[in-house]
């Protein structure tokens, strides 16, 4: 493990807009901030950047809602047409109670609302609209790292972070939805401890621990801080996607 890693919140991050160019935008503020990006840097930017940047908007007023979507916002007490997004970017319904649902994404992550939020979305038409995931986060994450490179000649890695509850701690955590260039899951198991013993059942999420980090500094409300640079990392380890985090079912004692 590194002695000292750096976590740093990089400043001046426009409001970004379907179609905009997000690895060029974020490499004009790093240059603007820090003066230059680094072999083995790492960056944590904020999954409704990405979102943003791939337009993955819907509007509420698209959004005819099934008799399914109506029974369940009347139960949860939410608009039946985000219900009905809810539904439409999931697999399986776990939990609901009024004010949320819980669900098993399209993707295998399970989290509340299929992580559709309308916080921070604008309306300039003046029309309801609100953000869902990007459609493969870890391409998403991989497409940046691969721009970067070619912009820079510099081998970063990526973690697109979000916030999300847990089903045995209150309060929100970063974790990774999307990771390129870094070993998502680092299993120890085998592996010595102090006294030599080899470890049972320590499998660390290692890029979920790196999201939380930068999550620190881009806050959960209006700091306007969605892109942090950690530097100082050390990563012994084969990449993996951040796919490799979700638990098998068989394996998921809450459900």
């Amino acid at each position: 493990m590194p002695e000292a890693v750096t976590l740093t919140a990089i400043p001046d991050i426009p409001l970004i807009e379907p179609g905009d160019d997000l690895p060029a935008i974020v490499l004009a503020a790093v240059e603007q901030s820090l003066g230059d990006v680094q072999s083995g840097d790492v960056f944590i930017i904020a999954q409704k950047v990405f979102s943003k940047a791939e337009g993955r908007y819907a509007y509420l007023d698209e959004v005819a809602p099934t008799a399914e979507a109506v029974t369940l916002a009347e139960a949860t007490e939410k608009d039946p047409r985000q219900v009905q997004l809810v539904l439409s970017e999931s697999k399986e319904v776990l939990r609901h109670r009024p004010g949320v649902i819980i669900v098993v994404h399209r993707l295998g992550f399970v989290m509340a609302n299929a992580g559709i939020d309308a916080s921070n979305i604008g309306a300039p038409d003046g029309r309801e609209r609100v953000l869902l995931l990007p459609v493969d986060p870890d391409a998403s994450a991989k497409k940046f790292k691969n721009a970067v490179k070619a912009a820079t000649g510099q081998d970063v890695a990526v973690i697109m972070s979000d916030s999300v509850g847990r089903a045995w701690r209150s309060g929100t955590v970063g974790i990774a939805l999307g990771a390129a260039g870094v070993p998502s899951v680092v299993d120890l198991r085998g592996d010595p401890d102090l006294f030599g013993r080899p470890l049972q059942s320590s499998i660390v999420g290692f890029a979920d621990e790196v999201a939380a980090a930068g999550s620190l500094l881009q806050g959960q409300g209006a700091e306007g801080a969605p892109v942090v640079l950690a530097r100082g990392l050390k990563m012994p380890w084969e990449p993996t996607p951040a796919s490799a985090l979700i638990r098998d079912v068989a394996e998921d004692l809450f459900r």
